[in-house]
């Protein structure tokens, strides 16, 4: 990711940069287009006072949600639990890795169990108000559910592992995890901004 991702940012700042030049002159062109400039007063005056309006979506917390998630999980050392092979050699768990293990599975089913039990019994409370699963509750919190399991996973695991001893590796994993989606954080500003731009001009 790291390796394209100047080349996204440049594509994605260019494009933006071009719309607001080409929109402008679209515009001065043809007047009765019904396109509107970027570069106006009025543009620049919803630019600029909607910016922050434009990057408060679901998808920014999803980023944010899913990177603690993903922290959590591998500074845990789960994943080399899962993958016992090295190399094509097969490593024997050690006591504290297979407990670590067993405790995390069984608490991802219950939890599991808990998510089936508030969407797939009638009336459920995470379904919609006519008994629909999409769109619901559900649906709209599916993502924080998907990041809370992996916070709880990664967190039991390492904490009966012993990778996480005290609160503040817990919260350092999740800072790491934060680190670790910035790039898509980056991403996200830059497209979420070329979309909404592009919505304005020809709206």
């Amino acid at each position: 990711m790291k390796r394209f991702l100047p080349h996204i940012v440049l594509t994605l700042f260019v494009a933006q940069l071009l719309l607001m030049v080409g929109s402008w002159l679209y515009s001065a062109a043809y007047p009765m287009s019904g396109v509107r400039s970027m570069l106006s007063g009025e543009g620049l005056r919803w630019f600029l006072g909607h910016f922050a309006d434009m990057l408060a979506t679901p998808q920014l917390v999803y980023i944010l949600l899913l990177s603690m998630g993903y922290g959590t999980l591998r500074h845990s050392g789960i994943r080399s639990a899962l993958s016992p092979l090295r190399g094509g050699v097969r490593r024997l768990l050690a006591y504290r890795e297979q407990r670590a293990l067993t405790i995390t599975l069984l608490l991802l089913a219950v939890y599991v169990g808990v998510v089936l039990l508030l969407t797939a019994v009638p009336h459920a409370l995470l379904l919609s108000a006519t008994g629909r699963l999409w769109p619901s509750p559900f649906s709209a919190s599916l993502v924080p559910l998907v990041a809370f399991g992996m916070v709880v996973a990664g967190v039991v695991y390492g904490v009966v592992a012993g990778r996480y001893v005290t609160l503040s590796d817990v919260c350092c994993a999740l800072l790491k995890g934060l680190e670790a989606g910035t790039p898509w954080l980056l991403l996200y500003v830059l497209a979420a901004q070329l979309y909404e731009s592009l919505l304005y001009v020809i709206a």
